[in-house]
């Protein structure tokens, strides 16, 4: 039978093993499989020769029986409530940056802020036994709770520290920037204030965000004139459909919150469409500060937040296990920075 250019017969290249790699990398098949795996006691030579086999044979390995010997696969399980948000997408970005070069891999799963969902998909999730999860948040359902607590690995919540952390939490308080935001808007000498959300029930984290808002103005001896809400997911629509019902009702506000920056661009369309200054007529403050933020025609508030950052600390409290040398719960605040778009 003719050979093919790795010595081995095309039945076996076709099917290619583990045995097949060692033997073409002239390595034994116990460093084969080390050298698969990235495991750090194995020489770069034998690491690049065991490579360049497999790339040539075409050897993917099983994964699963890997994690079957070894009670735990590479896999580090990533839960989020959409992909259609920029935020969650720049986390994701965050969590590949900080995983390229590692032996880990990552994979998702999409909730759309749904708690059973996001139950089947934690539970699905730890049927691999993964090597660490990143869970979106600290508000999940007692019976998804409990398979975090049970999970025996590395979890990593993100995005939120107002509650009560798994194990490890990376991220910034809600409340608190909410909080900041209203102590820096009084600032600017803005007295008449009003509000915008999109689907509080829901976005636990902007309804965070509102609380420590209202609670805040208070202490500063301001209130909401008035606010609009809606139940439906933030959009650029629903932010100008809010804001156009919320100033023919009170057109004398001078501030406007807004859940999000998304839902802030549909309030600076319907001021610019009306020929209502901004800032100087009225303020729009949103959150996250997104990129478009500094390409919008007109400035706008916002709290810009750390995102990418926070997905490569999340991976690197996995990879690392940085559980063993925190004393308990690893808490990681990167709070936001308030840019309030004036000269």
């Amino acid at each position: 039978m003719k050979k093919t250019n790795s010595g081995l017969e095309p039945e076996l290249v076709r099917k290619a093993t583990l045995a097949d790699v060692a033997r073409l990398a002239g390595v034994s098949k116990m460093t084969a499989s080390r050298a698969l795996r990235n495991a750090r006691d194995v020489s770069k030579s034998s690491l690049a020769k065991v490579q360049a086999a497999a790339e040539q044979i075409g050897y993917v390995g099983n994964n699963l029986a890997l994690s079957l010997s070894s009670q735990s696969a590479n896999l580090v399980g990533v839960v989020i409530p959409n992909l259609t948000n920029t935020v969650f997408a720049e986390v994701l970005s965050g969590i590949a940056e900080a995983i390229d070069g590692t032996d880990r891999q990552s994979v998702f799963g999409v909730t759309d802020y749904d708690p059973e969902k996001e139950y089947l998909t934690v539970r699905n999730m730890l049927s691999w036994r993964p090597a660490g999860l990143i869970v979106t948040g600290l508000d999940q359902s007692e019976k998804t709770r409990r398979l975090l607590e049970a999970a025996d690995i590395p979890i990593v919540q993100i995005m939120d520290l107002d509650g009560v952390a798994v194990d490890a939490v990376v991220g910034l308080s809600h409340t608190r920037a909410g909080a900041d935001m209203a102590k820096a808007l009084v600032g600017t000498g803005r007295r008449r204030f009003g509000y915008v959300g999109c689907g509080l029930h829901r976005d636990t984290r902007a309804a965070k965000r509102h609380s420590g808002f209202v609670t805040t103005l208070a202490a500063q001896g301001h209130s909401l004139v008035a606010e609009a809400q809606t139940d439906a997911p933030s959009t650029v629509f629903e932010g100008r459909r809010l804001t156009a019902d919320l100033l023919a009702q009170h057109p004398d506000l001078d501030c406007i919150y807004f859940s999000n920056d998304d839902v802030a661009m549909g309030g600076v369309f319907h001021c610019i469409a009306n020929d209502i200054s901004v800032p100087d007529q009225v303020m729009l403050a949103g959150f996250n500060g997104l990129d478009f933020v500094d390409s919008l025609p007109v400035k706008i508030a916002t709290s810009r937040t750390e995102r990418r950052e926070i997905g490569r600390r999340a991976i690197e409290i996995i990879v690392n296990d940085q559980r063993l040398s925190s004393g308990g719960n690893l808490v990681i605040d990167l709070p936001p920075t308030i840019d309030l778009g004036l000269p």
